[in-house]
């Protein structure tokens, strides 16, 4: 069998010493003709494999470069040298893949980021990326383990939508009509009747409208998966696709809500401390060592696994946006015109606001109630005070808002009345509508964006660094 393997990680460990074992991977590093560094990707770590000299052909050794793919077979011993506890004497050497080494663009020296996203295809193979993909295949596990153990059904909403949940009109149009000769009907308007579906339709924004369907028959569901926004937004926060976790509840209020998302929250910071701990080092010394060109008052007051753990051990700060508002008028940030962006009860908080909320004052996550029901989507259910809706935001240090959710409307009459002041045709939502005909209960959900969880919990500060190939405005490679 040719894949009769040991993954490397397995094999650092050590308790392999005097078997006779085979590896396969990268080659990082090549010296003196005898020391080979590779890499499979299961760690960050890297397995010395050793050529005794004479015992390979000198054609062989000439095309052991950076990145070129090898099969080692060989006797596992106790390393006498220095940073490591085990190498490969190698028996057998196959070269599996050549890699030129004038053409290869990850020599082996540091690379800037941006540099890397120019070759997204190969930054797998950097440490940096590789803890990074590591602990992100982590969190999606996690989430899966976290919902399936309390009963959820994961739910796969479509991808392809005729509604818009959020209102927001940003979406990516899905046509198979000729762009060269669009049909047209005799007002002028594009004729979608002779579109693939028979109208118009989108990438979704969100699965949150499907999802609380599945919610009024299954009581606890929820989605994960790609969303798209068509956002001309070119910040370190955007994505134009990017993937979102979406829980729906039945028989749940806005408190219930607060809590499954905080739980979720530390469940996944949990999950990663316990599996990925060595990425998360890595992490760590590599976030120290970038901040060192930064001043001082830029630097991150916590290192990466102190801040998670602190995160860990404290409940989250709960205010209201009204108290949220006051803050923000009574900090030294507003007395002084540091904020670039208005302050005032009715503003939809900019990230500047939620950060300064998290980083400065509360020093935590923040979790803020109460918003006005017009900065806020129509399905948000509106609280006694006329003005605002029992909506909540989840802010997280460095990030900003990491999670929106809101209690539902569940009542009917009420639910109408906002669609039509919002401008919101109700025929073309009978679907959704009958939830709240035919036994409406109280329910809730929320949304995390996968990406700045991700970005959380690895401290990177660019969200294309944390996806595989990232989808921003004139930017669609690979």
């Amino acid at each position: 069998m040719f894949n009769k393997r040991t993954r490397i990680k397995e094999l650092l460990k050590g308790d392999k010493i005097g078997e006779e074992v085979t590896a396969m991977g990268w080659v990082r590093t090549f010296r003196n003709n005898q020391f080979i560094a590779i890499n499979d990707g299961s760690c960050n770590a890297n397995l010395q494999a050793v050529v005794e000299l004479g015992t390979q052909n000198e054609e062989t050794l000439k095309r052991i470069t950076t990145s070129a793919s090898v099969k080692v077979t060989g006797e596992l011993i106790a390393s006498l040298g220095k940073g490591q506890q085990v190498e490969l004497k190698v028996k057998t050497l196959e070269i599996l893949g050549d890699s030129d080494p004038e053409k290869y663009p990850l020599q082996p020296k540091k690379h800037s980021l941006e540099f890397l996203r120019e070759h997204a295809h190969l930054r797998f193979r950097t440490n940096t990326f590789g803890s990074v993909f590591r602990v992100r295949h982590a969190l999606a596990f996690a989430t899966h383990k976290f919902f399936n153990d309390k009963g959820f059904l994961y739910l796969h909403t479509p991808i392809i939508t005729s509604s818009d949940a959020e209102g927001a009109g940003e979406m990516f149009r899905v046509t198979t009509l000729d762009l060269e000769n669009l049909p047209r009907t005799q007002d002028g308007k594009i004729n979608f009747a002779e579109d693939f579906f028979g109208k118009s339709t989108n990438l979704t924004v969100s699965g949150q409208l499907e999802g609380e369907l599945g919610a009024t028959a299954f009581s606890d569901i929820y989605t994960f998966g790609p969303t798209f926004r068509a956002e001309n937004s070119n910040t370190t926060r955007h994505l134009a696709e990017f993937w979102m976790i979406e829980p729906e509840m039945a028989f749940y209020d806005i408190e219930d809500n607060m809590d499954l998302a905080e739980e979720f929250i530390k469940y996944l910071i949990s999950y990663v401390f316990e599996h990925n701990h060595e990425d998360l080092q890595f992490l760590e010394s590599r976030l120290k060592e970038e901040e060192k060109s930064l001043p001082q008052d830029k630097r991150s007051e916590f290192g990466l696994i102190e801040k998670l753990q602190f995160v860990l051990e404290n409940p989250f700060e709960r205010i209201t946006y009204t108290e949220a508002i006051d803050i923000l008028m009574a900090s030294p940030m507003y007395k002084k015109k540091k904020f670039k962006f208005e302050v005032k009860w009715g503003i939809d908080l900019q990230s500047e606001h939620e950060r300064y909320l998290v980083e400065k004052h509360f020093r935590k996550p923040v979790i803020v109630t109460g918003y006005p029901k017009e900065i806020k989507a129509f399905y948000m259910r509106q609280n006694d005070d006329g003005k605002t809706v029992a909506a909540m935001d989840i802010l997280a240090p460095g990030i900003g808002e990491i999670v929106g959710g809101s209690q539902r409307e569940e009542r009917l009459e009420v639910l109408l009345n906002r669609m039509q002041e919002m401008n919101i045709p109700a025929r073309e939502m009978d679907f959704y509508l009958d939830t709240r005909r035919f036994g409406t209960v109280p329910h809730a959900g929320f949304g995390l964006g996968f990406e700045r969880m991700v970005l959380f919990v690895t401290g990177m500060t660019n969200i294309r660094d944390v996806i595989a190939f990232a989808r921003t405005p004139d930017n669609c490679e690979f």
